[in-house]
């Protein structure tokens, strides 16, 4: 079993009740009669093989000589233990997956027969060339397949939040609720033949998976809900992995666990990819358009006092998650080989149900917009223009255009390290330098948006990444490009926003005049303080804009920005790291420090695949402004590998949460 496990790259599963191997690479049982030896001269075995309906039988032989396209199974005569032999499966790099039973037949020269049945679970095998799956490097393999924790990237493209998340592939009964997931499918239920047939494509089971993750036609997993109130379930940002959200579908019979948003749909998914055997990744894409009428313009409209307003049935969520799929496209040709966008938000029908993809990540690139599936919708998401709308009594008064702003970043995490990795040039030809200098962000970033009229040009400059419990201090510079001196309005506005929404009423502004010479440039720099944002902003956004209105003219011009603001980290440290080991007690401390402008309280929730059996919480007292409190734990690992420690502090009278995360390197005792 143990070696079953090892060289199929299994191990992780060794809590199935069944014997779990990939496609395309053989596996041992051993016999064990009773009575006798077996005779390899008058004794023969057969086996077959059964999936659903669809079997396959075949003699075991003497040749190791195995099929790529075809069941073999056979004996080594040259290792024959005749007390307890061993026979060897071997299944094409082309089965479909799934749970099968099989009937293990021994014949005497009697013709007396033996019987014996079990079971195995096959998966896809990115470890064999001829897997449609197989990706060429041992790294990725390792990251795509086996790690069962990662960072989902959220927040802005100019101050990104990674977002701890585990992924808890390897946790009792996650691989059974990811085949439950396929024999819960649509496709199942009609035609469980076809369904059985068709499970040896990825590209099949990538679409089956990307519906049921959802529950709009199906009885899928997951129940989206953007609407702020979740009193009925989850809010989508307590959720802290994947496991908790299966193992809640299952046990309910297949009701929709409530509730999701991109982020969680997403890396549910990726769980899902992972325990079938495709690789999976989770994507980022910052400032990402929904293109209702197909023409990839997005029109944003804002007040003459610089207030946005929800007058368009397009939208630019903040960041939107989806995942890739590792596979080959024997349907579009082999340039379409590799990376594939994955979907399972709702937002559109694709076929007529809520699936997004597998869109070639090559066809984005090229525009191969005539290709399926949902390459066009895809395209529209990291390419779109924007066109900002100024109106005042239902009367344009002022039109920007920005060609940059939509799919400012695409990224990832990177493969063997818990930082980003930035993919946007996967997706698109970046177009010009200032593109290029906004994909690579740091936290010093400076964040820019301009507009102009024809007499002015006005900038607005975040003048650093704002951060919890600090002012946001930001400037404006004005420059007046004609010969005649101006007089100008000036109006400050600033909204909270969630990261897929218009945002909500004004909760600062700021008025004023100003009078520029000839070819003058001025600098107005303003601030916000944590008083006037904390009780409104808590873990949103916000929506800053300026709006300069020519007093003689009345012609106006606009910039914005939209922005988050960085909350402290969780800080975690494990004592003596280096020493930990399987099955060994260990301890570690947790630090929160209090950076807002009064005291805090809330629940602090410690998890961990591998490392902690059930999620922990303490309740943590007030904690004044500037103070700093520690909690110890205690936990015992129970899988060797690098596993994720991750905490989350749910502030009770703000709305935030603090997160923070540690790898730890579990080594066998």
């Amino acid at each position: 079993m143990s070696e079953n496990l090892e060289n199929h790259k299994t191990e992780g599963f060794d809590s199935s009740d069944a014997l779990v191997v990939r496609r395309g690479a053989p596996f041992r049982i051993t016999l064990q009669l009773q009575g006798r030896p077996f005779n390899p001269r008058t004794d023969s075995v057969k086996i077959k093989i059964m999936l659903g309906r669809l079997y396959a039988v075949m003699p075991v032989t003497f040749s190791k000589t195995v099929s790529s396209t075809r069941w073999k199974a056979y004996m080594d005569q040259e290792d024959l233990n005749l007390q307890e032999p061993s026979i060897y499966i071997s299944s094409p790099a082309s089965a479909s997956v799934g749970c099968y039973k099989f009937q293990l037949c021994v014949f005497t020269k009697n013709s007396q027969r033996s019987c014996t049945f079990g079971k195995f679970i096959l998966l896809f095998n990115p470890w064999c060339r001829e897997d449609g799956v197989y990706i060429p490097f041992e790294d990725q393999r390792e990251e795509y397949i086996l790690n069962d924790s990662g960072l989902l990237f959220m927040g802005t493209a100019m101050n990104l939040v990674s977002r701890p998340w585990s992924f808890d592939q390897f946790e009792p009964g996650i691989l059974e609720a990811c085949l439950n997931l396929l024999q819960a499918s649509p496709q199942h239920q009609q035609s469980r033949k076809m369904d059985h047939l068709n499970r040896n494509d990825p590209v099949y089971i990538s679409r089956v998976v990307s519906a049921m993750i959802n529950c709009e036609d199906d009885r899928g997993v997951l129940k989206g809900n953007w609407s702020g109130d979740f009193k009925d379930g989850v809010n989508p940002s307590s959720w802290t992995g994947s496991g908790d959200i299966l193992r809640h579908w299952v046990q309910s019979g297949y009701s929709p666990v409530k509730y999701g948003q991109c982020w969680v749909f997403a890396a549910v998914m990726c769980t899902v990819m992972r325990v079938l055997g495709i690789p999976c990744r989770v994507v980022t894409n910052f400032n990402s358009a929904h293109d209702t009428n197909n023409n990839l313009v997005i029109e944003e409209f804002y007040s003459n006092t610089g207030k946005k307003l929800n007058h368009s049935r397009d939208s630019i969520w903040n960041f939107h998650v989806w995942v890739e799929c590792w596979m080959t496209r024997p349907d579009l040709g082999s340039e379409m080989d590799g990376w594939q966008v994955l979907d399972p938000t709702p937002q559109e029908r694709s076929g007529g149900v809520f699936c997004c993809g597998p869109a070639p990540v090559k066809a984005i690139m090229d525009r191969r917009i005539d290709l399926i599936f949902d390459v066009p919708f895809v395209y529209a998401e990291v390419n779109a223009d924007v066109h900002t709308i100024i109106v005042n009594e239902g009367r344009v008064v002022g039109v920007n255009k920005d060609t940059e702003k939509v799919g400012s970043l695409i990224c990832t995490k990177a493969v063997g390290f818990p930082r980003v990795q930035n993919i946007t040039g996967d997706y698109k030809h970046i177009r010009s330098p200032t593109l290029s200098s906004r994909r690579s962000p740091t936290p010093d970033s400076t964040l820019r948006r301009a507009g102009s009229s024809n007499g002015v040009v006005v900038f607005l400059t975040l003048e650093k990444a704002p951060v919890a419990g600090e002012p946001i201090h930001f400037t404006v510079k004005v420059i007046n490009k004609q010969n005649v001196t101006k007089r100008m309005k000036v109006h400050f506005n600033a909204q909270a926003k969630e990261y897929n929404h218009s945002p909500s009423d004004t909760f600062w502004e700021n008025h004023g005049v100003m009078q520029l010479a000839p070819m003058e440039a001025q600098m107005i720099h303003q601030q916000i303080l944590p008083a006037q944002y904390e009780d409104v902003v808590g873990d949103d956004l916000i929506n800053l804009a300026v709006v300069l209105e020519d007093m003689d003219t009345q012609e106006q011009a606009l910039a914005s920005e939209e922005f988050n603001i960085a909350t402290p980290e969780l800080i975690i440290e494990v004592a003596n790291a280096d020493s930990t080991v399987v099955n060994k007690q260990q301890m570690a401390t947790l630090t929160f420090t209090n950076p807002f402008s009064h005291p805090v309280s809330g629940i602090l929730s410690v998890s961990g695949a591998g490392l902690i059996q059930h999620k922990v919480q303490f309740r943590m007292p007030s904690l004044r402004p500037g103070a700093r409190v520690e909690q110890s734990i205690t936990f015992v690992p129970n899988m060797v590998g690098t596993k994720m420690l991750q905490a989350n502090l749910s502030l009770t009278n703000i709305r935030s949460t603090i997160r923070g995360f540690k790898m730890v390197t579990v080594r066998r005792a």
